[in-house]
């Protein structure tokens, strides 16, 4: 199983965010993670399209965008215009989910669920065959820089379960604090791409802190064949 590393620029100073990106893709960054939050369905307020699109045309990475915002419909087509490779959203906010994915997937875009703390895994039984990406909130989401919530290791597995019961071998993410101290365990659980925010961007050197927080998530990686359905490179 490989690992991709996708840091969050919800971390990073928005002043310099070409500076941040640069080190981190030096530091071996596979995925630039995008949170946009519409303060309503999380407490706060960050960024839309075309701040995705002036990332676009500097990170020689792909963008995964995370839309934590309560009516996601009437802006996946902007976000994958706006250059967004994979695309979350959250299965909360959203009654016709499946409609969703697939409307996703239609633009050409890897399509995810996402689940914060308090949802069920059984949220997905329904839609595991389709998803593209699972994404597990390891902290209530809305603010960077919070302590990682350790049952979240045993809910990762439990996805990796879930969608191989569906034969599905798409990927679980996570996100939420995320660093050095624990991102072997959410690896070893069956998490192969991995957000993080304040471990890297929150230290003198994002770049080695990419490079460090890679070869700690690689180190616990276990050698299976390579998925079905991969990020797009």
């Amino acid at each position: 199983m490989s690992v991709l590393i996708a840091p969050s620029i919800l971390s990073a100073d928005f002043a310099a965010l070409g500076t941040a990106i640069a080190a981190v893709e030096r530091g071996g960054a596979d995925l630039i993670h995008v949170d946009v939050m519409d303060g309503h369905f999380v407490p706060n307020i960050t960024i839309g399209p075309p701040v995705v699109a002036s990332i676009k045309r500097i990170a020689k990475v792909p963008l995964d965008v995370h839309l934590m915002i309560e009516e996601p419909d009437r802006y996946i087509d902007a976000f994958a215009e706006a250059g967004a490779s994979m695309l979350s959203v959250h299965v909360e906010v959203l009654p016709h989910l499946h409609r969703t994915v697939h409307a996703i997937k239609a633009l050409g875009v890897r399509a995810g669920v996402v689940l914060n703390p308090s949802t069920p895994v059984g949220a997905l039984e329904e839609i595991a065959a389709d998803v593209d990406y699972v994404l597990v909130m390891s902290v209530n989401p809305g603010f960077g820089g919070q302590s990682f919530i350790p049952r979240s290791e045993p809910k990762v597995r439990a996805v990796r379960a879930l969608l191989d019961r569906a034969g599905n071998a798409a990927p679980v993410e996570i996100d939420g604090g995320i660093d050095r101290t624990n991102v072997a365990r959410v690896v070893s659980a069956g998490a192969s791409i991995i957000v993080a925010g304040s471990a890297v961007f929150h230290t003198p050197d994002p770049e080695l802190a990419t490079r460090e927080l890679k070869a700690a998530a690689s180190g616990a990686a276990i050698p299976v064949p390579r998925p079905a359905r991969d990020v797009p490179s």
